[in-house]
């Protein structure tokens, strides 16, 4: 890491270093001071140091900075040196860039460190080598990051540069994920995202990828790929616990009601535009939702595309209870760990009679869903709203 910071050391470099610098850094590295999804190991932040050194391209100044003062917040603390004189051009930017993040805990700097690597290694296409697994957890993915410790198996999405949409590969990674998890010694199972959003929904470039057995092949692959997909949420054994760190969009917020507990930070939406798409609801959120929420409220989230603040979901019955953004991980992360105390067949027997009775039912509506969902996205209906979807964002 050190090496990054380390070469501003001519004068005039310096002084045309200091004088680029955008007044918009100080708000950029406040947005990355804002709550992590949980707090990362000290092998993850070991694993993301030495990773910062495949980097391929210079990150910028900006982003250098940024390094630097998770860096020292992570490993130090908050700032506890003295300012730097005026004409002290490099270390008072880089003084400037650790005192900004205020009074974060260490924790929190350390995993908005494994973040902001990862989201550096994934704009450079190498999600895959930040993504790799410390000591002790169970396996490698692509594009999550699978820990477990303190009991608790924490899957996490890990694609930032992304909003952590989920692409096909991503599906296929959380079902294994999930049966990993259904087998280990946890007592129980987190989901959260990686960065500032926990999940913006399906990667619409996955309707771009047509097959050689073209559209309809590609329904039927993907139909059959999120009954997978939802069928693991529903027969899944332990405790499920959703730590929502930022916006969730469609499936992301769909699946939500086949988790035991939701917790979200208060900075968190939830959003389901299906009809803006074409497409209908999934994720058994035709069942569960209004069950939730009564009828009339889940319509207005269905059909209407109604977004809704973590205040509003909790009221809803969505969200289980809504946290500070500043105290977010504090507050739930030593919960969690609480929870994994428990007894781990007596969590997982209880679930079982909680859920049991509606196994049944929540299987066929899962088939409902992904029959209608497949001729939702044969329709010309779905397909112009999509190609409208590309062409606004083109256009932005």
């Amino acid at each position: 890491m050190a090496a990054v910071v380390s070469n501003w050391s001519a004068a005039w470099r310096a002084i045309r270093f200091a004088r680029s610098l955008q007044p918009s850094l100080i708000p950029c590295l406040k947005f990355h001071a804002s709550a992590s999804p949980m707090m990362a190991t000290v092998d993850e932040f070991n694993h993301a140091k030495s990773q910062m050194g495949t980097l391929k391209e210079d990150p910028g100044n900006e982003a250098k900075l940024q390094i630097y003062g998770l860096f020292k917040q992570a490993t130090v603390g908050p700032c506890n040196t003295k300012k730097p004189g005026m004409l002290d051009f490099i270390n008072k930017v880089k003084w400037d860039a650790w005192k900004s993040l205020g009074s974060i805990s260490q924790e929190d700097a350390r995993q908005k460190y494994c973040d902001l690597i990862g989201s550096l290694l994934a704009a450079e296409g190498g999600a895959a080598e930040v993504a790799a697994q410390p000591a002790g957890s169970a396996a490698a993915y692509e594009t999550l990051l699978v820990t477990t410790e303190d009991n608790i198996t924490t899957i996490k999405l890990n694609r930032p540069a992304k909003k952590n949409a989920i692409t096909t590969e991503m599906y296929h990674e959380i079902i294994r994920a999930l049966e990993q998890a259904a087998k280990d010694e946890s007592v129980i199972t987190v989901f959260t995202g990686a960065g500032d959003f926990y999940c913006s929904g399906n990667d619409l470039t996955n309707f771009t990828k047509i097959p050689e057995g073209g559209m309809q092949q590609m329904a039927k692959d993907g139909g059959e790929l999120l009954r997978e997909y939802v069928k693991a949420y529903i027969d899944f054994p332990k405790p499920l616990i959703a730590v929502v760190n930022g916006p969730a969009v469609g499936v992301s917020v769909t699946i939500l009601g086949l988790f035991d507990i939701v917790y979200a930070t208060e900075g968190a939406t939830f959003h389901t535009p299906f009809s803006q798409l074409g497409q209908s609801p999934e994720g058994c959120s035709s069942y569960t939702f209004p069950k939730m929420m009564g009828t009339a409220k889940a319509s207005e989230m269905l059909l209407f595309n109604k977004k809704l603040t973590a205040v509003q979901a909790c009221e809803q019955g969505l969200v289980t209870e809504v946290f500070p953004e500043n105290s977010f991980q504090t507050e739930v992360w030593p919960r969690l760990r609480a929870y994994a105390k428990l007894p781990r067949n007596s969590l997982a027997l209880s679930k079982q009679l909680i859920r049991g009775v509606e196994k049944e039912r929540l299987h066929a509506v899962n088939d409902a869903e992904v029959e209608r969902l497949v001729e939702r996205w044969l329709s010309d209906e779905c397909m112009a709203a999509v190609m409208s979807f590309f062409q606004t964002k083109a256009k932005l």
